[in-house]
């Protein structure tokens, strides 16, 4: 199944994708659906309301407020080796917030030149938590997951390299694509074995597969549930590939006109300019 949050006159509304239609549900976005412990059964029986076609139709961020958004960094062997650094023995966190968060198909509001210039793209997979999870681990922590989207953690490189914390560089609003729709795990699994891929107009700058994530899903969501109880709606990014801009020779930044395309298999893509 695959459920969206859409944009329209009166607010927003989730749905759920049913081929080239979207069936509206009766929650005002895909938070509230995994907030309610019967609301992923209820979406997939919903049947014989409104439909709108999907082509064309505004999608927001899949959850557009979460509670949470939590990052991990430097988790891709490929993206490690070029950046010259060593595997961590522990997953690396940061935070993003809700205003850094724009749909699938958004502008990506990039910050002005004399503020920074060095912005660069990250594809990557986005677990989405269904349940509350506190201490949990194996089979209890992958059943936490409702489903995977994707997430393209534009980075400001300069900000993020003025300290040794990543935030800054990491939260800038308006930065952060993420959907198109949530897909979940009876469709994906545990989010292994995934192609994912940028490009910027038209020219691939990454290509790689969730196999090669150091920390997994069920991992990350094992080590993040000993520090806090991960509440449904929460948003987990699970690390970039290599062919990041920065690691160039010369280095390639995002500039306003770019067409960003951030795909994983399986599970869809976003499509955002630059401006």
């Amino acid at each position: 199944m695959e459920l969206v949050t859409l944009r329209r006159n009166d607010g927003t509304r989730a749905g759920r994708v049913e081929g080239e239609v979207i069936v509206v549900l009766d929650a005002p976005t895909v938070r509230e659906v995994l907030a309610d412990p019967g609301g992923l059964a209820a979406a997939a029986a919903a049947d014989g309301g409104e439909t709108v076609a999907r082509a064309g139709a505004d999608l927001a961020p899949v959850v557009p407020a979460p509670d949470k958004i939590v990052c991990v960094g430097v988790n891709y062997r490929d993206h490690i080796e070029e950046m010259g650094r060593e595997a961590p023995g522990h997953p690396t966190y940061f935070a993003k917030y809700a205003r850094a968060l724009v749909g699938p198909q958004d502008d990506i509001l990039l910050p002005p030149p004399e503020v920074s210039t060095s912005i660069d793209w990250e594809c990557e997979l986005a677990l989405v938590i269904g349940k509350p999870a506190r201490n949990v681990e194996g089979a209890e922590a992958l059943d936490a997951i409702a489903g995977f989207c994707v997430l393209n953690d534009v980075s400001v490189r300069d900000w993020q390299r003025r300290t040794s914390q990543f935030l800054a560089g990491k939260s800038f609003e308006g930065l952060t694509p993420v959907g198109p729709g949530l897909v979940t795990t009876d469709q994906v699994g545990d989010g292994s074995g995934l192609a994912l891929s940028t490009t910027v107009n038209g020219v691939v700058k990454q290509q790689s597969n969730t196999s090669h994530l150091v920390f997994d899903a069920v991992d990350i969501v094992t080590d993040l549930s000993r520090v806090m109880t991960l509440d449904p709606g929460d948003i987990v990014a699970t690390g970039t590939p290599g062919g990041v801009g920065a690691a160039r020779t010369p280095p390639e930044y995002l500039k306003p006109g770019d067409e960003l395309v951030t795909t994983i298999e399986g599970i869809g893509t976003l499509t955002n300019r630059c401006r």
